[in-house]
C-alpha cells in the first residue's frame, strides 16, 4: 500500500499551479474554444468571477458587463508588444462569450 497523496511538506517551494479537475476541464475547455489566456491563473481567475456572479445571481448582462473589461484586458496582456495585434472587439466579444459559457459549464 502506497502513501495516500497529499500536500507538499511545508518546506518546499513548489510554484507550480495545482488543478482541481473542474480547473483542469475549463482551461481544457478554453483552449478547445481557441481561448488563449496570458496564463492559467488568469483566466482561472476570470472563470472564477463568472461563477461567483452567477452565484450571486447577477443576470447576463451584469456577468457580460463585468467580464468583458477582464477579458480585454488579458487579451491585451497577451498581445502586448506585438505591433498591430491589438484584440479587436470580435476577438473580445468571442473570448468572453466563451468564458461566460465555459466557466458557467465546466467550472461554476
Amino acid at each position: 500500500a502506497g502513501a495516500l497523496p497529499g500536500p507538499p511538506p511545508a518546506e518546499g517551494h513548489c510554484n507550480a499551479l495545482v488543478l482541481t479537475d473542474r480547473q483542469r476541464n475549463f482551461l481544457d475547455g478554453l483552449a478547445a474554444a481557441g481561448v488563449h489566456p496570458s496564463s492559467d491563473l488568469h483566466a482561472l481567475s476570470i472563470g472564477s468571477y463568472v461563477c461567483q456572479a452567477r452565484a450571486a445571481g447577477h443576470d447576463d448582462q451584469a456577468v457580460w458587463d463585468a467580464v468583458y473589461p477582464r477579458v480585454r484586458s488579458d487579451l491585451e496582456d497577451v498581445r502586448d508588444g506585438v505591433a498591430g495585434l491589438a484584440p479587436s472587439v470580435q476577438d473580445v466579444t468571442t473570448a468572453t462569450a466563451d468564458y461566460i459559457r465555459i466557466a458557467t459549464e465546466r467550472l461554476c
